[in-house]
């Protein structure tokens, strides 16, 4: 599906990026230098999964329910039109997003927070949906006929059979959130972004590097954190392939 090519053509570049960095600073002999920004790399890594964190836990927290509730055949009329007004956060690139939320919200973690959570919602929401959508209906038949109230129907047949793509969304869009946090420091939130656009500003490539691979490595180390929690929670015997 189109939402698993974007994923594993985001994580090929990042980890081409993180090798061609790698080589280039062992070759040039720069690593001394790097490590004069690690206290600063170590305080900004905190910053910015702790923005990671929060608008990532309140994209999976709105989208999931959504993406549910979207699914029931009550709202199947809705459903696209919901899909749409979603996607503009998608569409409007991520920093007049956020440049929008300080508009109304002020400079800061909050307005950050927001802009984030808006350009992450639509994966994750979208995933739910089609994951929903493609549950067999010969099982919700089955369910069904075994007596299966539609709320209980939901959480023993249907979610479990949509679990892989569910956690396919929540991958895709917790490593674009880590890849765009840089954008937050440009409002005054903070985060890895700090040691990127100073480092350009003053033209100073090895601070730009300071930033950009921690930046890398943690959109790798978060995608592999999502699929190893996917691995443990999805009941054996689902079949993968619709991830």
């Amino acid at each position: 599906m189109p939402v698993q090519n974007m994923k594993g053509a985001l994580r090929l570049l990042l980890i081409v990026f993180v090798f061609v960095a790698g080589v280039w600073v062992q070759a040039s002999g720069t690593l001394d230098e790097l490590l004069f920004y690690l206290p600063d790399v170590q305080y900004l890594v905190v910053q910015h999964l702790w923005l990671t964190a929060i608008s990532g836990g309140l994209a999976i927290l709105v989208a999931i329910p959504l993406g549910i509730m979207l699914s029931r055949p009550s709202m199947v009329r809705f459903a696209e039109s919901a899909m749409q007004v979603l996607n503009v956060g998608t569409t409007i690139p991520t920093l007049a997003v956020l440049a929008l939320s300080m508009s109304f919200l002020g400079i800061g973690t909050v307005p950050a927070v927001f802009g984030l959570f808006v350009a992450t919602l639509l994966p994750i929401t979208r995933n739910t949906y089609a994951g929903l959508k493609g549950v067999s209906p010969a099982l919700r038949e089955a369910a069904s006929g075994i007596g299966m109230a539609p709320i209980q129907r939901l959480f023993k047949v249907e979610l479990p059979n949509a679990l892989y793509v569910i956690f396919a969304g929540i991958r895709t869009a917790l490593t674009i959130n880590v890849g765009t946090v840089p954008l937050a420091f440009l409002i005054g939130a903070g985060g890895l972004g700090e040691l990127i656009f100073t480092g350009i500003d003053l033209y100073d490539p090895l601070m730009m590097l300071a930033g950009a691979i921690p930046t890398a490595l943690l959109a790798i180390a978060v995608d592999a954190l999502v699929a190893t929690t996917a691995f443990v929670a999805v009941p054996r015997g689902v079949n993968p392939s619709r991830a």
